[in-house]
This record gives structure tokens, sequence and C-alpha cells, in this order.
């Protein structure tokens, strides 16, 4: 499937990007997701870290947020938060995705 985002940039531009694949995917995920964010502990993805890489590539402002983890295998893992103003264009929000995020600050 391919997505149609509106991404808004700083003094009312405008950029459409067309993603597929786990492009598209994350960057679903992280607009539903808001400002809690995503980790791949809670959204299981096999290459978050590769996804956002392409998302920022592109322009999209994701936030990492290292967080410790306790359990058997103690250690660390990324908070990913989308901080740029994006809108979804077509094909309708994507497995209950929101259709914007404002890009707004909030704790983890």
């Amino acid at each position: 499937m391919i997505g149609r985002f509106a991404l808004h940039g700083a003094e009312g531009a405008l950029q459409v990007l067309e993603l597929k694949g786990r492009e598209e995917w994350a960057l679903s995920r992280l607009l539903a997701a808001g400002d809690c964010g995503c980790t791949p502990i809670d959204t299981p993805g096999p290459r978050w870290s590769d996804y956002v890489f392409k998302l920022r590539r592109r322009g999209i402002n994701v936030e990492t947020i290292t967080e410790a983890h306790n359990g058997p295998y103690a250690g660390h893992h990324a908070r990913y938060v989308l901080r740029s103003r994006i809108e979804r264009l077509s094909g309708g929000p994507a497995n209950g995705a929101a259709s914007t995020n404002e890009g707004q600050q909030a704790a983890p």
C-alpha cells in the first residue's frame, strides 16, 4: 500500500510524501501513537531504527528518547516520537492511525 502524507514545514512550506512498505507502516504507527511515541517493545517491528533513519532522511523530525527497562534482560530501548506536523492525504487512516500530529512535546 502506498500512503500519501503532507509534511508541514517551517513558514507554511508543504511537502507531499508518498511512502510504501515499512516507511508507510512506521509513519502510520507514529501518527497513531501521538505524543506517547512507539517503542520496538509495544509496537514490534524488526528494524525500527532503520525506518526512523529513512523517515528522517525524508525531512521528518522523529525524536529518539532512550529509556531503561528492567527484567532478566535489563538494558535500554528507544522510544520514537513524531515531532513533525504530518497529515495523511489519501487512503484513510491505516489500522486506526490518526490523521494528523501537531508535534507537541510530551513526557515519555
